[in-house]
């Protein structure tokens, strides 16, 4: 399996990598077309999660499922067509963000002799694709691990001993 790059915001108030600047964007194009798609079907109650999910859907959310076990969660990323060095998974104590991306060479049908052809239709996304999970329990952002193989992205994620921010005992200067 091949390593992939780890980047970690130590906080969750720590959004200072690009990512999360370009997550948040997608996440309001999403959200605009959910409720869009809400509208357009007269915005009858009960199917809402549908309409996110075809809206998600829509902006290359690949496939994805999370595991949690005792001391860790697994997250697992269908990245097919992707290599290690075009992933970029982001961790902060309560989610992981991965980004794939690569680019796509457009090479003439003649340069490489082979015969012109129209694309008739295609099932494939863009070669951009993003995933933010939120985790239900924080994590210990320094233990983050994951790997790339056979399109599958398996990211390791250790839960934290002690939560961040969490509520302490304070000693207070003059205090019995």
């Amino acid at each position: 399996m091949s390593k992939v790059e780890v980047k970690k915001a130590p906080t969750d108030e720590d959004r200072t990598l690009p990512v999360f600047a370009e997550v948040d964007q997608l996440m309001d194009r999403i959200r605009e077309r959910a409720y869009s798609l809400f509208r357009e079907r007269g915005g009858d109650g009960g199917r809402e999660l549908d309409d996110w999910l075809r809206a998600e859907n829509e902006f290359c959310w690949p496939a994805a499922e999370l595991e949690e076990e005792d001391d860790e969660f697994e997250l697992k990323v269908a990245l097919a067509g992707f290599e290690p060095q075009d992933v970029e998974v982001t961790a902060s104590p309560r989610e992981l963000i991965v980004k794939a991306s690569h680019e796509t060479e457009s090479k003439s049908p003649a340069e490489e002799g082979e015969e012109e052809s129209d694309v008739r239709w295609s099932q494939f996304r863009s070669n951009h694709v993003y995933r933010r999970i939120e985790l239900p329990a924080p994590i210990d952002v320094g233990k983050v691990k994951a790997k790339l193989k056979n399109g599958l992205l398996e990211i390791d994620a250790a839960k934290a001993g002690e939560v961040e921010g969490a509520a302490q005992r304070i000693e207070v200067a003059g205090a019995e």
